[in-house]
């Protein structure tokens, strides 16, 4: 499809600029993430925004943005983009939310057995040419108690993998989810502070979760736990963790994302988390393999590709979601405010102007409604006169 203008940022993996070109568009690849107004800059003329998780997608992005019809998120979250600014500007979000489970989950299950054998620090002392054998402070994960925050796609998967190391897992999720294996659920957050030796976080990002976890959470834990947050940074106090650790109360941490992060790769990073015995301190990387890059990739970039050549909006997550039928004929697609009467008023419009609706489908969430309509025929001038409908935001005719 001509016209079409794609913009890749954060080293989104070059399968996704494959599968837009093969669709016949334009692509552009920049290497690190941008601010607001460079980013409101640089999408002039853009109709395609592929991101990760350092772009922030603001509603002043989307207000400034008119040429933007649909958003890539090539990663789990969406938090890093206002979803509901995105609705109200009819343009259509993606991510993929389970591509990178299995890489998060191997990371975590490594960083325990790690943090449970000191390798950290065994490794640096090696390096520094300290040769160090004792057995003193490392143990084996088997037998040894887990504890999730969070059982969905990566929490459940870590509970079975977990459980194959000879661990018990217990979780605390606030919905009641079905326990996988022997996983046991716990009431609540302070049951399993107290329950288990080793606390893996796995929530998202929602305002309800920031600062999950602070001085009084880390106090509450059993002595000598060992932390992980592989989810996101906003739900930690770095200095908190940093003094529970520097205390003893605990007795290790891995952490891979934090409230800050450097936009573009080299940039200094800095945290009081720098320097501390037995803390695993990687670059936000936990879905970042080969494997799941690629899967991404691919899976993001055909979402784009549907929703542009088909209006497509299943497993998105800002408008409402529309399964569509093969196209039959002139295909329709109108996003309006939801408000009641609209879809009167485009079959009246539609009828005006001889259209033979042989496909119409609706959905609506709180604030935005969408429609795909398949006409087998229609008189000329009908975008114009849809686009002119009260509530309207958005108008394609394919």
């Amino acid at each position: 499809m001509s016209g079409v203008k794609a913009l890749l940022l954060e080293n989104i993996h070059p399968d996704a600029t494959q599968v837009l070109l093969d669709a016949g568009y334009e692509v552009e690849n920049r290497r690190g993430a941008l601010g607001e107004d460079e980013l409101i800059k640089a999408l002039d003329g853009v109709t395609l925004l592929g991101i990760r998780s350092r772009t922030q997608l603001t509603e002043k992005v989307f207000a400034h943005s008119p040429d933007l019809r649909a958003v890539g998120a090539f990663c789990i979250g969406t938090n890093q983009i206002d979803l509901e600014a995105a609705a109200r500007a009819g343009v259509a979000c993606f991510n993929a939310p389970y591509s990178n489970t299995r890489s998060v989950v191997e990371l975590a299950m490594a960083e325990i057995v790690v943090l449970a054998r000191h390798l950290t620090d065994k490794n640096t002392q090696m390096h520094q040419g300290l040769w160090d054998k004792s057995a003193a402070g490392s143990h084996e994960v088997r037998g040894r108690t887990l504890g999730i925050v969070g059982y969905g796609n990566i929490g459940s998967q870590l509970s079975v993998l977990a459980e194959s190391f000879g661990m018990r897992v217990y979780f605390y999720d606030l919905v009641d989810k079905l326990a996988l294996g022997n996983a046991k659920r716990l009431d609540t957050l302070d049951e399993l502070l107290a329950t288990c030796e080793t606390i893996s976080v796995h929530v998202d990002g929602r305002a309800g979760n920031t600062g999950m976890f602070g001085a009084e959470e880390f106090a509450r834990m059993r002595p000598r736990t060992l932390f992980l947050n592989n989810a996101r940074g906003a739900i930690f106090d770095p200095q908190a963790l940093a003094d529970a650790l520097r205390s003893g109360h605990l007795a290790g941490a891995a952490v891979d994302v934090f409230p800050t992060e450097p936009k573009v790769a080299g940039d200094l990073f800095m945290s009081p988390l720098i320097g501390i015995p037995n803390v695993i301190l990687t670059p936000h990387v936990g879905g970042s393999t080969q494997e799941a890059q690629k899967d991404i990739g691919q899976y993001t970039a055909n979402k784009l590709v549907d929703y542009v050549s088909t209006g497509s909006t299943v497993m998105g997550v800002s408008l409402p979601q529309v399964q569509v039928a093969p196209q039959q004929g002139r295909r329709v697609v109108h996003i309006h405010r939801n408000v009641p009467g609209v879809l009167a008023n485009i079959t009246k419009a539609l009828s005006a102007h001889d259209a033979n609706i042989a496909f119409q489908a609706l959905n609506t969430n709180a604030e935005v409604g969408y429609v795909v309509a398949d006409v087998t025929s229609a008189e000329p001038g009908l975008e114009d006169v849809l686009r002119e409908i009260p509530a309207t935001i958005r108008v394609r005719v394919l």
